[in-house]
C-alpha cells in the first residue's frame, strides 16, 4: 500500500483510542510512546515546512543564490621585496657557521 501523503498528524495521534483487552498493552506506556512520536512528528513537520519555503525561495530567485554560493576570490598579497640587509646578515652567518664547521672537521 503506497501512500503519497502524510496520513496522520499530531492531533490524530493524540486523539487515537485503542481497544483494551485482558492481555493488552499498558495504556500509560502507549500514551507516553505516542507523546514522543507526536513531538518528533511536530519537529519533522516544522523542518519540512521550512525546507519547502527555502526551496520555493530558491526556485524564485536562482541567480542571487548562485552568486552567494560562489566564494569570493581571495587576493594573495604580492611577496614583499627581500630585505638586502637581512640577506647579507644571513649570508655572513652561514659563512661563519659553515666556516667553523670545516675548521672543526679539519682538526
Amino acid at each position: 500500500m503506497k501512500v503519497d501523503r502524510v496520513q496522520l498528524g499530531s492531533k490524530e495521534i493524540l486523539e487515537k483510542e485503542f481497544k483494551t483487552s485482558l492481555r493488552g498493552y499498558d495504556p500509560k506506556e502507549v500514551d507516553e510512546f505516542l507523546d514522543i512520536i507526536m513531538q518528533d512528528y511536530e519537529i519533522l513537520n516544522h523542518a519540512y515546512q521550512r525546507l519547502q519555503q527555502e526551496n520555493n525561495r530558491l526556485k524564485n530567485n536562482p541567480i542571487q543564490e548562485a552568486e552567494v554560493k560562489q566564494e569570493p576570490k581571495k587576493e594573495t598579497p604580492a611577496p614583499k621585496p627581500a630585505n638586502y640587509d637581512v640577506l647579507k646578515r644571513l649570508s655572513n652567518l652561514e659563512k661563519a657557521v659553515f666556516g667553523q664547521k670545516s675548521n672543526i672537521e679539519d682538526n
